[in-house]
């Protein structure tokens, strides 16, 4: 029904920029909610950011505020990520959320989400 691929990860030194981009395939709503979570070794998966398909609402992990900025391409059904300032605590995996199911939701609640992309590697070296 939808699926979520990633691309755009890699490695980058402190202070670069990476753009992670989330293309979305079959059937999509306006009412999608699209986001990012992260997840570094023997670290709790974390919220990073997230932003209503058709609105102008955007959501971040207080950690990412003013280096991030999650964007969409209505036409191309693709959500980005802009990754400024990278700081090596950035370093993880990056996953593509989605969720198709108009609801009030906790955007930060993986279990919010029904899909998942198959995350993308994002290194940050010192």
């Amino acid at each position: 029904q939808v699926q979520l691929v990633e691309s755009g990860g890699g490695l980058v030194q402190a202070g670069g920029s990476l753009r992670l981009s989330c293309a979305a395939s079959g059937r999509t709503f306006s009412s999608y909610v699209m986001g990012w979570f992260r997840q570094a070794p023997g670290n709790e998966r974390e919220f990073v950011a997230a932003e209503h398909w058709s609105g102008s609402s955007t959501y971040y992990t207080d950690s990412v505020k003013g280096r991030f900025t999650i964007s969409r391409d209505n036409a191309k059904n693709t959500v980005y990520l802009q990754m400024n300032s990278l700081k090596p605590e950035d370093t993880a995996v990056y996953y593509c959320v989605a969720q198709d199911d108009p609801q009030v939701m906790d955007v930060t609640d993986p279990d919010d989400y029904d899909y998942w992309g198959q995350g993308t590697q994002v290194t940050v070296s010192s």
